[in-house]
């Protein structure tokens, strides 16, 4: 059980580590190629999908079994958190001017993340 809750939180450090990293990249491809606007929307977008995957992360250990008490707030939080982040999207787009393909594609950071992160378990699955 401890080397499977040590895998566990490396590939979850690594998923962490991997959303700050294209984060990073795909903002430096968007001042590239699009512009500063494409690029902070896109940023944006990947820093909302940063917290809403941390928000997530948090629900899951909350019910674990090696769980603290539940904070209800937390799960009051989580329920609104979609009307959270569409009220950053739409300020993002309609008051700031900023692009929404941008956006939503910065929302896709978690899931790059963790299929980079499958990828290096495929590879390093022998080791």
């Amino acid at each position: 059980m401890e080397a499977e809750a040590a895998v566990y939180q490396s590939a979850l450090r690594r998923i962490y580590l991997g959303m700050k990293w294209l984060a990073c990249a795909g903002a430096l491809a968007g001042l590239c190629f699009k512009g500063w606007l494409w690029a902070l929307a896109f940023l944006l977008g990947a820093v909302a999908s940063y917290w809403n995957f941390s928000w997530l992360h948090q629900a899951v250990d909350a019910l674990g079994p090696n769980a603290r008490p539940t904070r209800k707030r937390l799960f009051v939080f989580l329920g609104l958190r979609y009307l959270l982040l569409g009220g950053a999207g739409y300020v993002i787009v309609k008051v700031f001017g900023m692009n929404a393909i941008a956006a939503v594609i910065g929302l896709f950071v978690p899931v790059a993340a963790v299929f980079v992160e499958t990828l290096y378990e495929l590879v390093h699955a022998g080791t």
